[in-house]
């Protein structure tokens, strides 16, 4: 077998089906279970090269170029050579070949996904599949039954549907046309078809796509014409999935409505779905979640046919179609909210990057998020305020684990005492960790997301005094209210790019924050003792900081701007805007310490 390029140390071999050569690549251990990639329109195999090297070390994984596409010599004549029944002959062959004792994994991107949709549904492939993970290509006996269901009962919501998916699918009618595609992909559209991909879906730009694009998008117009018009028209009434199936649905996909898949669990019992804020393209764009989901998936059902216990924990939170997989940073870490935080992502499947200035603390924290459910999870220390050293993170966490999807920006300090008695050095340490701190996570990390242009999730942890004035709270308050605003602000400049930006306000909450604060004017001993005094009065309180990460995952979902988590944020709140003077009043009040 040689080495084939663009996939580094993958073994390639030739399988031979129907007077067709299908060029097939191998990486990772052939012992291992196999995972078998296939990939869609207009694209060859070197569309997974960056998921297939991720799972390379835990897995064997095979890919190949379907007929006429890439290095695969294409049928003659052309028409007639791509129907599902000969494309299925060609995964049973590469199958056979590949993992000829095993059933294998697979897992489908657009075209791939129809595909494989066939193979996991016809009775001719039981027994040779594992477990299928389905992304951005829906089964078209499915879609002919959904197409017939909303035709049969046209409400003003399916009219809708139809219109809506009719409107994404105008790829489907031009590529129908006689001539015409294969003479703009050979031509002008072949040779811009990179710099689109890099333009509109933010596809880094590389070894991808391959020069065969041209051919490759010119022959795969009759996957279309093959299959089509034949299968929405008389859809099989027994497209029933016999193996477990994963559904990667990206919220941001131009081409398929959400929409398509609302009934898909009476196709596939025991359906597992995945959302994904992300476009078409997320094999190239969002490499590192994919391989997540994959490797989880595929282990899972790994463990179950073998009949073992699982031997990691699940992901079982509310939230897990929403953030499993995800990658997650939390400043403030090894604490608090910030722990609760990163514990609640965990739960709901994320992979976590716990950030704290305490080594020992963000360790623990990794430690057992992973143990909660967190695929994976890092701790990393830094110091907010430095802002080199934060910049060593962000490049860092972009290089070894993947472009941050949320971030939370929690890390704090308290200080207490009159404005007169705070000190200019007093008041730098505030704003250089409540503040600058903020601003350097969203200036570096917000704008790998940006570049990404793929969305995520902005989190700044601000407080209840940011809109709830206090004579002995001007420093801190003052800092809250900034990230506030600063939050406010991003939320506007970035919702264009599909970025959501959330204010967390939490209010009086029973962590150590009261234990470490600070208090200005007073000698160690009469700070100590109100210190003390402050960790009892928010015991008594005993608001939980689990209820604010709670709060801050559904903030995330819901993309919620000001967050007010505990009943008296919510009351100052309120107050803030419609009774401004009675809290100005409240104001003066001397604090029980």
């Amino acid at each position: 077998m040689a080495e084939l390029k663009g996939l580094a140390g993958a073994r390639e071999r030739w399988v031979s089906t129907g007077g067709i050569e299908l060029c097939v690549a191998e990486l990772g251990d052939p012992d291992r279970p196999t995972v078998l990639l296939v990939h869609g329109y207009p694209d060859s195999k070197e569309v997974w090269s960056e998921v297939a090297e991720r799972l390379a070390d835990r897995f064997h994984v095979v890919l190949y170029d379907v007929r006429g596409h890439g290095r695969s010599t294409a049928p003659t004549p052309l028409r007639g050579g791509f129907t599902l029944e000969k494309l299925t002959d060609d995964f049973l062959a590469v199958a056979d070949a590949v993992s000829p004792d095993r059933p294998v994994h697979l897992v489908g991107h657009d075209w791939g996904s129809v595909q494989s949709w066939e193979f996991a549904t016809v009775k001719r492939t039981e027994g040779r599949i594992a477990s299928f993970t389905s992304m951005s290509g829906p089964s078209l006996d499915h879609f002919g039954h959904w197409i017939k269901k909303r035709m049969a009962r046209p409400t003003p919501r399916r009219v809708g549907q139809l219109l809506g998916q009719g409107a994404k699918s105008w790829y489907v009618y031009m590529l129908h046309t006689p001539v015409l595609p294969e003479l703009a992909w050979r031509g002008p559209l072949g040779k811009r078809w990179p710099k689109i991909l890099e333009r509109m879906e933010k596809v880094p730009a590389g070894d991808y796509p391959t020069p065969s694009l041209p051919s490759d998008a010119a022959h795969g117009a009759w996957l279309y014409r093959d299959n089509v018009r034949a299968r929405l028209s008389r859809p099989r009434a027994d497209a029933y999935a016999h193996v477990p199936v994963q559904l990667v649905l990206p919220l941001g996909d131009i081409f398929l409505s959400e929409r398509l898949y609302d009934e898909l669990e009476l196709w596939a019992p025991g359906l597992v779905r995945r959302t994904l804020q992300a476009k078409h393209w997320v094999p190239r764009t969002r490499p590192d979640q994919l391989s997540a989901w994959i490797s989880e998936f595929v282990l899972a059902n790994e463990e179950r046919e073998a009949g073992l216990p699982a031997q990691r924990t699940k992901a079982t939170g509310k939230h897990a179609e929403r953030f499993g997989g995800q990658l997650v940073l939390v400043t403030g870490a090894g604490s608090g909210i910030g722990r609760a935080t990163a514990f609640a992502f965990a739960e709901a499947g994320a992979r976590v990057v716990a950030v704290d200035r305490d080594t020992e603390s963000a360790a623990r924290t990794a430690e057992m998020a992973q143990l909660i459910g967190a695929p994976q999870a890092w701790a990393e220390t830094v110091d907010v305020t430095d802002e080199q050293a934060m910049e060593k993170l962000a490049e860092k966490v972009a290089a070894e684990y993947g472009i941050v999807d949320v971030l939370v920006n929690n890390a704090g300090i308290g200080l207490s005492g009159s404005f007169f008695d705070t000190t200019p050095e007093d008041w730098k340490k505030v704003l250089d960790v409540n503040l600058w701190g903020v601003i350097h996570g969203c200036r570096l990390f917000g704008k790998q997301m940006a570049e990404r242009g793929q969305g995520g999730h902005i989190v700044n942890t601000a407080s209840a005094a940011a809109f709830q004035p206090s004579k002995a709270l001007p420093a801190y308050s003052t800092s809250k209210a900034a990230v506030l605003m600063l939050s406010e602000c991003l939320r506007a400049e970035l919702a264009g790019q599909g970025i959501g930006v959330s204010a967390i306000c939490p209010g009086l909450v029973n962590t150590n924050i009261t234990a470490t604060a600070r208090f200005a004017g007073v000698d160690a001993e009469e700070e100590k003792r109100r210190q003390k005094k402050s960790s009892r009065l928010y015991g008594l309180r005993n608001y939980p900081p689990e209820k604010v990460a709670d709060a801050i995952l559904s903030a995330v979902v819901r993309n919620q701007a000001v967050v007010p988590v505990t009943p008296e944020a919510r009351g100052a709140h309120l107050m803030s805007r419609f009774m401004p003077k009675t809290l100005r009043a409240v104001a003066r009040l001397e604090p029980p310490l």
